[in-house]
């Protein structure tokens, strides 16, 4: 049964938590190469709103989870790719399916990301099926 706190939200709660995806959006262009900047940037966000309504706490922690996941994959291939060219590690299957599944994985959450703003900037919950029970976890209404 969803949640009743998650449900009608007025207009400035949809759009808080719609800039709660928008800000990790906003940080892959200005910090590209650098994925801790998406962290950062969400997590300065979620702060910030860590005291309001719970739609938008929920929403602020669900974008900040997904980009700790995220950081946790986008870390280790930037390091692997930083050795390969600049050290004196070699490429391999490994190294290429490890990025083949990266970049798939940042194009899922880019995907997701994109719609979770435009659904609840609608006044719509969307709960990802990885970070929502996280989410809903850590959230107390």
């Amino acid at each position: 049964m969803p949640n009743p706190l998650l449900m009608n939200p007025d207009e400035g709660e949809a759009e808080k938590a719609s800039n709660s995806y928008l800000m990790s959006l906003i940080a892959i262009m200005v910090g590209l190469p650098m994925p801790i900047i998406n962290l950062i940037a969400t997590a300065i966000f979620y702060l910030g709103n860590r005291r309001g309504t719970y739609f938008v706490r929920w929403h602020c922690t669900q974008a900040l989870l997904s980009q700790a996941i995220t950081l946790s994959m986008n870390g280790p291939a930037i390091y692997w790719t930083l050795s390969i060219v600049f050290g004196n590690a070699v490429v391999s299957n490994a190294y290429i399916g490890y990025i083949i599944t990266v970049v798939t994985f940042n194009l899922l959450e880019f995907g997701a990301t994109v719609y979770a703003a435009i659904r609840t900037r609608r006044g719509q919950h969307v709960t990802w099926w990885l970070f929502g029970p996280l989410a809903d976890a850590w959230v107390r209404p």
